[in-house]
């Protein structure tokens, strides 16, 4: 029988896979503490991803937050995307807090950051799709 743990682990994972992040307790100690959790040791982590233990409510809210979720879709399970229409972006949690700090800055920062994007985009040249052997 599965233990409420292992739920949440399972849970957990797949949520940081969908947002393209790894399963690493030493990032997940940093961004947590980025997106407003307690301090945690990277031992705690590995307890919430191994299924031996559940973060605290402070801890599972700024989980949720880094991988665009409810609290309650984290700890109890439940597929439906709720937060605002950003969670429709399935960003990474690096590209948020960038896109978040990029919010905050004065008008004429914002303007010279989407002229830096701007020219970037210019002379990015998409990688080529690998070739399938036969």
């Amino acid at each position: 029988m599965k233990t409420e743990q292992d739920a949440f682990s399972e849970r957990l994972r797949a949520a940081l896979r969908q947002a393209g992040m790894s399963e690493s307790p030493a990032e997940l100690v940093r961004l947590l503490a980025r997106f407003g959790g307690e301090p945690v040791s990277q031992q705690a982590i590995s307890g919430w991803l191994n299924g031996r233990a559940m973060p605290r409510q402070a801890n599972l809210r700024a989980l949720a937050k880094m991988l665009s979720l409810e609290p309650q879709q984290l700890q109890f399970g439940d597929d439906k995307r709720v937060r605002e229409n950003r969670s429709e972006w399935r960003m990474n949690p690096h590209d948020q807090l960038a896109i978040e700090t990029f919010l905050k800055l004065p008008a004429a920062q914002r303007k010279l950051v989407r002229s830096v994007i701007e020219e970037l985009a210019k002379h990015h040249v998409p990688a080529k799709p690998a070739k399938r052997g036969r």
